[in-house]
């Protein structure tokens, strides 16, 4: 069984801890490496080399960035199946959504590369004779990087990415449950010629490693993905030193599908949206409003849609559609919110139960429920995991008004054939993003942003990019009696 170090200043090192964190295999139960139980003395003796490097690295020519960032993603696509073993292995995704989360992180090492010559200042009109204004664009600082367990290998991309990129340097914390394949990223980086302290890994719980990043002086920025009552605790850590915070903070994702709607476009949308890393996506449908005109038919379809779906080991059947829940904690929360549900009169249309023959791991099937309310808790908090509530209503503004009663705001959906609908209900939607009659699932070119307790800032494209930098502005006066 692998046990793990730390990465600090260029090189492998052992946590001053003598705790160590199991990694189990959530498709089997069983142990399959080891991390650091880090401390606050590890954590800062990585900020100190990510800030002692950043002076440097800021200076590093944009083009000599890009070329680092590009060749990352060249040498993850060199080590393709191994990462895809790895991330099944430790997360449960099966392979064909594996291999697209690994795929999808190599396109965003080298859509990011790109911009190392499109970050642009201005160059604007003073009010004053004979000076100009500029308008630098300059890296906000060293970025403390907190990756979440359910994309642990494109959400390292995402923050490492862009940090690299932007002439920030960063301290990265993989989380706990999923550290394997961050690790061999690590390995990967370690052996090209980025130089020492810019790229830093420290492993751990949130409670420590997390807090210290975040309670730094030195630490310009924090970029977390994770839950609502991860990012409170990032807010007031960073609150002592008015830290800038870039918050992903998960969804509870409306879907409307109208009386217009291709329903077998919708339930094969929807069921994709929903089933993906089984369920655990901040993005994924996680509550359906469908016309009462068509709800009938559309339960229905929706229901052997997700009977239908092969759930399997992760690792060993290349068949699988869905694989387990990351933890088995994951799957008793998911559980405990079905049975609440249940017991509150919801009807089970497909799943509801554990899988049979895969004893081990946290298997649970695909859930389809009807008979739903808006003002249950299932259709208001974040599930996590492959249950999808079903409601029905009588007109688009009542499903408008149901999916935006929300504390959250990161995705949406609308299904329908009719224009006029989708762009009614796609600008009155309150959230950070809405998909029409695809699945829920953003571009690296976009921006991935939400509203409400979703989270501040954002990723991806050029917006995304803007986070990691700060505007400086020179006021230049110059002399016209020149001789």
């Amino acid at each position: 069984m692998q046990e793990h170090k730390l990465y600090i200043n260029g090189e492998y090192v052992d946590s001053s801890s003598s705790e160590w964190i199991d990694i189990v295999n959530p498709s089997n139960g069983e142990v399959i490496s080891r991390i650091p139980d880090s401390t606050e003395e590890d954590a800062e003796k990585a900020i100190d080399a990510a800030y002692k490097a950043q002076i440097e690295w800021e200076k590093v020519p944009s083009n000599k960035r890009g070329k680092i960032v590009r060749q990352i993603g060249d040498e993850i696509e060199k080590n393709r199946e191994k990462m895809i073993t790895l991330l099944s292995e430790e997360q449960g995704k099966p392979y064909e959504q594996s291999s697209a989360e690994v795929d999808l992180a190599v396109d965003y090492f080298r859509y990011m590369s790109e911009w190392a010559r499109r970050i642009e200042g201005e160059v604007i009109q003073s009010d004053r004779p004979n000076e100009n204004i500029f308008l630098h664009k300059r890296p906000i600082g060293v970025i403390g990087g907190i990756v979440p367990w359910n994309f642990p290998v494109f959400i390292f991309a995402r923050k490492v990415a862009t940090a690299l990129i932007a002439g920030c340097s960063i301290v990265l914390k993989p989380s706990q449950q999923t550290p394997n394949t961050a690790a061999e990223l690590t390995k990967i980086i370690s052996n090209l010629d980025l130089p020492k302290g810019v790229y830093n890994m420290i492993t751990g719980t949130g409670s420590t490693i997390g807090n210290a990043l975040a309670s730094s002086p030195k630490v310009a920025m924090i970029t977390m993905t994770g839950s609502i009552g991860a990012g409170t605790k990032v807010m007031e850590a960073v609150a002592q030193n008015i830290t800038k915070v870039n918050l992903e903070l998960g969804g509870k994702a409306p879907a409307i599908v109208t009386k217009h709607a291709d329903l077998d476009l919708a339930v094969e949308n929807i069921k994709t949206s929903r089933i993906t890393n089984a369920g655990q996506a901040c993005t994924n449908a996680e509550r359906v409003y469908v016309h009462e005109s068509v709800a009938d038919e559309f339960i229905d379809k929706l229901a052997a849609a997700f009977k239908k779906v092969k759930v399997g080991d992760a690792v060993n059947d290349r068949d699988a559609e869905m694989g387990p829940l990351v933890s088995a904690d994951r799957l008793k929360t998911v559980e405990d919110a079905l049975q609440q549900a249940i017991d509150e009169g919801a009807k089970v249309m497909a799943g509801g139960k554990r899988p049979e023959g895969l004893n081990g791991g946290f298997f649970l099937e695909p859930t389809v429920l009807a008979n739903v309310t808006d003002d249950m808790d299932i259709m208001k908090d974040e599930i996590f995991g492959p249950v999808l509530p079903v409601t029905t209503y009588t007109d688009l503004d009542e499903a408008i008004r149901m999916a935006n009663d929300s504390i959250y705001g990161l995705s949406s959906s609308v299904y329908t054939d009719d224009y006029n609908e989708a762009m009614y209900v796609s600008n009155n939607l309150r959230f950070g993003e809405t998909f029409v009659n695809r699945e829920n699932f953003e571009a690296v070119q976009g921006y991935h942003a939400g509203m409400r307790q979703s989270g501040l800032g954002g990723a991806d494209g050029k917006h995304g990019l803007e986070d990691f930098l700060v505007t400086q502005v020179v006021y230049m006066q110059y002399k016209t009696d020149l001789k």
